[in-house]
């Protein structure tokens, strides 16, 4: 997985008139995003052996302090025939993670899915090596 993926708080930039802090404390903010990762592994591309996380399709996870959930992912490819319920199968393996707030999934191209964002993991499954 691309270690540019990270779960994290949208509390407002501490450059405002008055600084937030997030409600969340880093260690619940930790947990709860291995919790959403744990969730995100359990949806495969159907035709690829591996998770969309270990794909490397997931691009950002924002938690805002109520626990809402926005998620940027992209495709292996845009004709992939899942296009239309891969957002869906995403949503809902998040809804299962307890006390989990809204969720939205995005489905974005920009930048497009290249093989260099699999993890090793993924890489060593599909014999990429």
């Amino acid at each position: 997985m691309s270690d540019e993926v990270q779960v994290k708080s949208d509390t407002p930039a501490a450059s405002e008139a008055q600084p937030q802090e997030s409600a969340l404390s880093p260690e619940e903010l930790e947990a709860f995003g291995n919790q959403l990762i744990a969730a995100m592994k359990t949806v495969y591309d159907p035709e690829i052996p591996v998770d969309i996380y270990e794909l490397g399709l997931i691009y950002k996870v924002d938690v805002a302090d109520n626990k809402d959930v926005t998620v940027d992912m992209t495709l292996t490819a845009p004709a992939c025939p899942v296009a239309g319920e891969m957002p869906n199968m995403v949503r809902d393996a998040l809804l299962t993670v307890p006390g989990i707030g809204e969720v939205t999934v995005n489905m974005t191209f920009d930048p497009p899915w290249t093989p260099d964002r699999m993890s090793e993991e993924a890489k060593l499954e599909l014999n990429m090596f």
